[in-house]
């Protein structure tokens, strides 16, 4: 549900600034606002060619190739491979989460219980499970 509710995983930090808007970009909400498979592979590889510091003209020329192949593609193979929207009822409509949300979500503290004696694990195991359980029951979906 977190995800319905815009709640992304965290950019690892380094990560170049054109490869986190791509991922902002593919986390869009109203999936009409995501790019489509060619249009990834079209900007992946102009940021990794732009990182190999090749040349404008050899670019293009790459872009040219894939072109190439797009037109080349077989139509029968290209919708075996299309994305489908399943329909789910009762679900809250997508959004984006606020920055304060994003945050909230990422800041929760978790308790792992890791037992010193390893025969006190299974013990552990057996309680947490059955919280998950309870919790899962209580849940509506």
């Amino acid at each position: 549900m977190n995800i319905i509710n815009g709640i992304r995983p965290k950019i690892v930090p380094e990560t170049p600034l054109e490869y986190k808007n791509l991922m902002k970009e593919c986390w869009n909400a109203d999936p009409l606002k995501r790019p489509d498979a060619y249009a990834l592979r079209i900007k992946i590889r102009k940021i990794n060619l732009n990182y190999q510091n090749m040349s404008n003209e050899l670019f293009k020329s790459e872009i040219d190739d894939i072109e190439m192949n797009k037109v080349e593609e077989n139509y029968t193979s290209s919708r075996l491979f299309t994305s489908k929207i399943h329909n789910f009822e009762n679900l809250p409509e997508p959004r984006n989460a606020t920055e304060e949300e994003q945050e909230a979500f990422h800041s929760k503290l978790y308790d792992f219980n890791i037992p010193n004696d390893i025969n006190d694990f299974n013990k552990s195991n057996k309680q947490s499970s059955s919280k998950v359980i309870t919790t899962f029951e209580g849940n509506v979906f």
